[in-house]
């Protein structure tokens, strides 16, 4: 909308026939979804991730009512302005407006009427082809005191929109299902999730663990079972050395977390015959869709290594860095993660972020930007860099987050999760194919992201 810094009203005395005010409103599909929450108007007409009116083409239509109420804002911004109050407004829609239309809206003083109303003609036009979209009269009440504003502090608000993992779960549609290995998965989150990636065609499941608990897994969420293939162990720890077991056989290119403890599945991945070991060490990469980000954001290693060395950390930065490309991000900025944005021998981290740094500008760290140490306010946040007087392409534009320790990676993918509304896919990288590691309580939709982040990593990683 055309920033109003500063708001002056015009009163009814100084109000003429034929004076104009106008703005520009850019419509967004973020707006859509905002109306949408606030009246109640669940039309898919007008979200894009839906085929609104089954034509095959999925529609963002601008809600009729939406484009509208932008008249208001001409009314309470500009002319009358501030103090001004509704008596009655008329619509006529000639076209419709979609997302991504710049839209211009205008009012014009036709009359004055007694008791200090006021009459306005008001339309709507596209701005690229000055199409009418709607057009109506508007009477108000306008003001008889003169008053004037610098911008209304209004809060923002923050739609929970997962955008960066709806592009995601889209590259990995066209890839032919990975057969996973679907390690216990006997309770709803663990079993739906593997079934939403298999009805998007994303993975073919291979369901491990005992089938009487995961049928009335697949009976509380109202799926069916039929033509998937279950292997019957209910113990879990043989169950996640079958699901390695399947790997070593060729017969599966992941394996999926269900309702089991990660130590056994790990400890499986890790044995030495027939195991999971490819040179590097495993690290877990979080890949987070944080609302209001405009890129995914990477948090690494906030699952398996406590406290990695300099030696791991390599591991963890590299495991990033493919794991970012892997997802699209050609690449990868990384931010290496401390207290402070500057070397302090008393600060480990610090020191560690120097090297791993240094190591990449050497070349023994491959693929991506890797800048440190860079405290979290000047990692993510280029006003918070500028203030520091950092100049560096990472600085205030980082991808990827890697953390001291494992104390540090939790709290701060699970601050993003519970503070942030972020959803959060979960991989483990190093082992020979792509480990799925959700935690027990998270959804359909981090399961059915991190599914898509694993068939996208094995498929680029086997090209």
């Amino acid at each position: 909308m055309t920033d109003q810094t500063h708001m002056e009203n015009r009163t009814y005395d100084e109000l003429k026939v034929g004076d104009t005010a106008s703005l520009t409103r850019i419509a967004r599909e973020e707006d859509f979804l905002i109306f949408a929450t606030a009246s109640g108007n669940h039309n898919p007409m007008h979200l894009a991730k839906y085929d609104g009116d089954g034509d095959g083409s999925p529609e963002a239509v601008a809600p009729s009512l939406w484009v509208g109420s932008l008249v208001s804002a001409v009314l309470g911004n500009l002319l009358p302005g501030a103090g001004t109050l509704y008596r009655s407004q008329t619509f006529s829609f000639s076209d419709r407006a979609e997302a991504g239309d710049e839209l211009v809206v205008t009012v014009k003083v036709v009359e004055k009427l007694a008791g200090n109303g006021v009459r306005l003609a008001t339309e709507v036009r596209r701005s690229g082809d000055d199409r009418l979209i709607v057009s109506g009269e508007a009477e108000v009440t306008a003001p008889v005191r003169k008053l004037t504003f610098d911008a209304l502090e209004i809060p923002g608000l923050l739609v929970q929109r997962h955008r960066h993992f709806d592009r995601i779960i889209a590259q990995a549609g066209p890839l032919d299902p990975l057969v996973t290995a679907v390690v216990v998965p006997e309770e709803p989150n663990s079993l739906g999730g593997a079934l939403l990636a298999m009805e998007e065609s994303i993975i073919t499941p291979i369901l491990i663990g005992a089938p009487d608990k995961i049928a009335a897994a697949a009976a509380e969420i109202g799926r069916g079972l039929d033509g998937i293939e279950i292997i019957e162990e209910p113990d879990h720890a043989a169950a996640a050395m079958c699901g390695v077991d399947l790997v070593a056989d060729g017969r599966a290119g992941a394996i999926m977390k269900g309702h089991l403890h990660t130590d056994d599945l790990l400890r499986a991945a890790l044995r030495k015959e027939r195991g999971l070991r490819a040179g590097r060490r495993f690290t877990h990469v979080f890949v987070m869709d944080v609302p209001g980000v405009p890129h995914p954001l990477l948090v690494t290693d906030a699952a398996i290594n406590i406290e990695p060395d300099l030696k791991t950390k390599v591991d963890i930065v590299q495991n990033g860095i493919d794991v970012a490309i892997s997802i699209g991000i050609e690449t990868p900025k990384v931010g290496v993660l401390s207290a402070v944005e500057t070397v302090n021998p008393d600060i480990p981290s610090s020191v560690d972020a120097a090297l791993l740094a240094k190591m990449a500008d050497r070349g023994q760290i491959t693929g991506g930007l890797v800048d440190g140490p860079l405290a979290m306010d000047n990692a993510v946040d280029l006003g918070a860099a500028r203030t520091k007087g950092i100049t560096s392409e990472v600085a205030g534009r980082a991808e990827v987050l890697v953390v001291p320790n494992l104390d540090a990676g939790n709290m701060l993918a699970k601050q993003l999760a519970y503070i942030s509304h972020a959803e959060g896919a979960g991989l483990v990288l190093g082992a020979k194919v792509p480990i799925i590691l959700n935690s027990r309580s998270d959804d359909d939709m981090a399961r059915l992201a991190s599914c898509a982040v694993a068939a996208l990593h094995h498929n680029r990683t086997r090209a």
